[in-house]
């Protein structure tokens, strides 16, 4: 069957293949118009993911031994961007170019007295440490007993035999503009996943 349209003869069958193409095209600039929107709302999300992970939740991969047995080496652990510790917290921060991580053993105007077996006393009080495997004075360089400057925190390593901390004057207590956050779950490996 043949018909006529504004002077051209066109069969029956070519019909069905014109707007077989037309759909065609048609289907193809949705599409093309689809994937352009949802990679420009995926560039969007991960510029997102990016930021948040920076400015307030930054990842973190522990290198070095001194928070055994807690943290070992490899693992990656997510942190929180905020304030007000409390002793036994973990946290990480800036010193000399590097991210150093420790634990909280004491805050602004604390007194800090260690033992040479190791025993931790903060204000008089014998500092409970459920988390080390073994007590050790350390390397250390401060006068004891030691008060905890304003708008400071006393830090050590888990792993205390090889930890450089605030026992040292080199290190000392940590400022709050040095702090990345307070240490909450581990990562990686998948075997490891929970809080710190």
């Amino acid at each position: 069957m043949r018909t006529r349209k504004q002077g051209v003869e066109v069969s029956m069958p070519s019909l069905a293949l014109l707007i077989q193409e037309r759909d065609r095209v048609r289907h193809n600039q949705k599409y093309k118009a689809t994937l352009r929107s949802t990679i420009a709302v995926l560039i969007v999300v991960a510029a997102f993911a990016v930021l948040a992970a920076t400015m307030w939740m930054p990842v973190l991969q522990i290198y070095g031994n001194s928070m055994t047995p807690t943290l070992n080496e490899g693992e990656i652990v997510l942190s929180l961007k905020g304030s007000g510790f409390k002793t036994g917290d973990v946290i990480a921060f800036y010193y000399n170019n590097k991210v150093l991580v420790k634990r909280v053993i004491a805050g602004p105007g604390d007194w800090v007295y260690i033992e040479d077996d190791g025993t931790v006393y903060v204000n008089g009080e014998e500092l409970q440490e459920p988390y080390l495997q073994e007590k050790a004075l350390g390397e250390t360089d401060i006068e004891y007993p030691y008060q905890v400057p304003e708008d400071r925190w006393f830090v050590m390593g888990d792993h205390r035999s090889v930890s450089m901390d605030s026992r040292k004057k080199s290190i000392g207590p940590i400022a709050e503009e040095q702090i990345i956050g307070k240490l909450t779950m581990k990562l990686w490996p998948l075997t490891s996943i929970g809080g710190v």
